[in-house]
């Protein structure tokens, strides 16, 4: 069954609302930016991560340094997976936080 539109909004707006917390609640030194649904994080080295909805498609985007990756949400697990590598947003977070910041974070509720 296909996302409403609401509910796809509601489940992106969730799911950035949580990152910010989650990095706003480390003791990393970036900048959080949330405009017109795109949120965009600046790691102090420059590195960036931005998450941005694409509603045609009812898919989460995020590029990073590593690349950009595309998710769907799976309403069986209530988790955004990777289209191309069926990896949970919240493990690979885990893991381009790190490899961009240094810092272990854990994004176990994504």
């Amino acid at each position: 069954m296909s996302l409403s539109e609401a509910r796809f909004h509601d489940l992106v707006d969730a799911t950035q609302q949580a990152v910010e917390d989650i990095l706003d609640d480390s003791d990393l030194d970036l900048d959080l930016e949330n405009s017109a649904g795109v949120l965009t994080v600046r790691f102090d080295n420059g590195s960036q991560l931005i998450f941005s909805r694409q509603e045609p498609i009812r898919q989460l985007w995020m590029a990073a340094r590593s690349g950009g990756f595309h998710f769907d949400y799976d309403q069986a697990s209530e988790r955004w997976i990777c289209d191309s590598s069926d990896e949970q947003l919240g493990e690979m977070l885990e893991r381009i936080v790190f490899e961009q910041s240094g810092a272990h974070l854990e994004f176990e509720e994504l």
